[in-house]
């Protein structure tokens, strides 16, 4: 494959990376919101924000850290949640070019999310670090600070207008799954059966003593061996 050097120029990347910046910035905004109400404060909010760069994770985490949750669980549950992240790195490699030596795989692969995945990955031609460090800049740093507004919001704003603005998150991710469960049968099946433990997990006696992060895992292990067992992706010759 090969490379063309002015697509993989690293203001190339950032252009490629604003719109991903900018939907990063607002569903951020909630989760600092809902990180202070939780009783962080500002900087610890945007801590974990510029640490992580894991929106399902924070979401998870933010909840743990409520319940209470011991260490072990937590990392647990980040595991299984960010385990793809893993499997995307690791496909991404087949795109890249002989200027990703080890240190600049380890510092890229901080910056791996699913939109940022997708964007590489679907360049006509190989990627060098130029352009992976632009496509990560603008989407790391509009994380960061639409962590930092939501948090610094969320600090001032009366306290029923903060609850209500957590209301968010449900809404994103319900636009996150609603669209791809109307066009494939598999997704919709697995949402299904996710939905259904946690229910079962939840209002069944001495199962509802579980934690949240043992449900967490519980429900994406079940779900996710559910879709790869009756579901498998047929790979397409090349």
């Amino acid at each position: 494959m090969v490379t063309d050097k002015l697509s993989n120029s690293f203001f190339s990347g950032l252009k490629d990376g604003i719109p991903i910046g900018l939907g990063y910035l607002s569903v951020s905004f909630t989760f600092g919101i809902m990180a202070v109400n939780s009783g962080l404060p500002v900087w610890i909010a945007v801590l974990i924000s510029m640490t992580n760069l894991t929106s399902a994770g924070q979401f998870a985490g933010i909840n743990l850290i409520n319940a209470g949750a011991p260490y072990i669980e937590m990392a647990l549950a980040q595991l299984v949640i960010n385990m793809r992240y893993s499997l995307m790195s690791l496909s991404l490699t087949q795109k890249t070019d002989k200027s990703f030596n080890t240190l600049h795989r380890l510092i890229l692969s901080f910056g791996i999310t699913d939109e940022i995945f997708a964007v590489a990955s679907g360049k006509p031609h190989d990627i060098d670090t130029k352009y992976m460090y632009g496509l990560i800049t603008v989407p790391y740093w509009g994380w960061a600070l639409g962590t930092l507004i939501g948090a610094a919001a969320g600090s001032i704003l009366p306290e029923s207008v903060s609850s209500a603005l957590n209301i968010a998150i449900y809404g994103m991710f319900l636009a996150i799954i609603i669209p791809p469960a109307k066009k494939a049968r598999p997704v919709l099946w697995v949402i299904i059966l996710s939905v259904t433990i946690s229910f079962v997990l939840r209002y069944t006696p001495y199962l509802n003593k579980l934690s949240e992060g043992f449900v967490i895992i519980i429900c994406a292990i079940a779900a996710s061996g559910f879709g790869a067992l009756f579901y498998p992706i047929k790979e397409v010759a090349e």
